[in-house]
């Protein structure tokens, strides 16, 4: 039995990045022998175990075939034959496919992962790449992680091929979500989507979000002017400052109704908030997107316009924007939404450092219609004898006669 540490942990090793989660493979033993030194079976499909101190996952070494289409379409053979170099084969990239002997005395390193490393590479291992479509989101997820890699040319050549095949419609929703939620959370979210569009997957799996590339904005408030690099930008923007998963969902996909916008308008988006709203709601329930960054993205490409020009808006105005958003329901929410709204204020070329008042300044007017106490406007309402939408209109006034006493405190 020959036990080694491979995958990621020995790849974040070399790079001198913090290892997390260690991963083992066993080669040369049956699940009998790992059951004998107190290794607890736990996996369903092939041979995983737990190591009975650690609780670190321990798998036999193992082959794939591929048996139909899809990322499930696999055979798997578990055998003490299999050897290290056959496991590490079935891997996606070169720099994940390098194993360090559990002694630390060396590495096995069959398909130049190392070499890859120094050279800022993605490269595949081996042609059955292909096999597995979610390798695709692999690659572009890693490009996100390590910005400073590219993709080899003939890695990049084989996803084209897979997309080409129709491999990628055969994914299935949770697992493109899970992986575009990962890339979402990576320090350059954008060199997901590059890559993405680079191979052609972007068109099959977000075919709203691919067609703002080319769409022109007016320069005077988009130096950018394309419509896709600005959507790049505000997430970019959206990672330099850590904003949460539904910010980022949000900045990704405020802007789609841009890509709808009639010829004969453009570079002019009138009414694109509302048509992003409508290709919002088809996107998630396309991908099974969870309440949260569904609820947050719809809120940030209804109303990302209104709230950049609130600094106009009265008090009364002021108060049907916070009840559009749910802000006095959902104030965490609301938070995320302005977040959101500031990057993309600066998610635009020249901007990127440009204060975004509208943030502080909506928080402070919520604040303000929070301090109306409802129930004891509800309590006079009722001796005043009104009821139903009546209350709801006292309590309204209330809450625009406090932003209005904010606003006349700034002067």
């Amino acid at each position: 039995m020959q036990i080694y540490m491979v995958g990621g942990a020995v790849r974040d090793r070399l790079l001198g990045r913090p290892v997390n989660d260690r991963d083992w493979v066993v080669v040369g033993a049956t699940p009998d022998e790992m059951a004998a030194q107190g290794y607890l079976p736990v996996g369903r499909d092939f041979p995983v175990f737990l190591h009975p101190q650690t609780h670190e996952e321990y798998a036999l070494a193992r082959t794939e075939r591929k048996s139909g289409r899809g990322y499930r379409g696999f055979a798997v053979q578990a055998s003490p034959e299999v050897t290290l170099e056959e496991d590490l084969s079935r891997r996606d990239l070169t720099i994940n496919a390098i194993a360090e002997q559990a002694d630390a005395t060396g590495l096995c390193d069959p398909y130049g992962g190392v070499r890859d490393l120094q050279a800022r590479v993605l490269r595949h291992v081996t042609d059955a790449f292909r096999e597995d479509p979610v390798r695709i989101l692999r690659v572009a997820r890693f490009a996100a992680r390590f910005a400073d890699f590219t993709v080899a040319p003939e890695t990049l050549a084989l996803m084209r091929e897979m997309v080409e095949a129709g491999e990628v419609d055969n994914l299935v929703a949770e697992r493109v979500w899970q992986e575009l939620a990962r890339g979402l959370m990576e320090p350059a979210p954008s060199r997901m989507f590059e890559v993405l569009r680079a191979c052609g997957a972007l068109a099959v799996l977000l075919p709203e979000l691919d067609r703002l590339w080319g769409v022109p904005q007016r320069a005077q408030y988009h130096p950018e002017v394309d419509t896709g690099v600005h959507v790049m930008m505000v997430l970019d923007m959206a990672a330099r400052l850590q904003a949460p998963l539904a910010v980022r969902f949000a900045c990704l996909v405020h802007d789609l109704g841009k890509g709808t916008t009639a010829a004969d308008v453009l570079p002019r988006h009138i009414g694109h908030e509302t048509r992003s709203a409508e290709l919002l709601r088809d996107v998630c329930e396309r991908l099974r997107v969870p309440v949260d960054c569904r609820e947050t993205a719809d809120v940030v490409a209804r109303e990302h316009g209104n709230i950049h020009r609130s600094a106009d808006l009265g008090a009364a105005a002021l108060v049907r924007l916070l009840e559009r958003c749910d802000a006095l329901r959902k104030p965490a929410r609301f938070a995320e939404v302005l977040l959101a709204c500031e990057c993309d204020a600066r998610g635009r070329l020249g901007f990127e450092e440009t204060p975004y008042p509208q943030r502080p300044r909506l928080a402070a007017v919520l604040s303000a219609a929070q301090s109306v106490v409802t129930a004891e406007i509800a309590a006079r309402a009722a001796a005043a004898g009104a009821a139903g939408p009546q209350v709801g209109e006292w309590i309204r006034e209330a809450r625009v006669r406090a932003v209005a006493g904010w606003l006349a405190a700034q002067g």
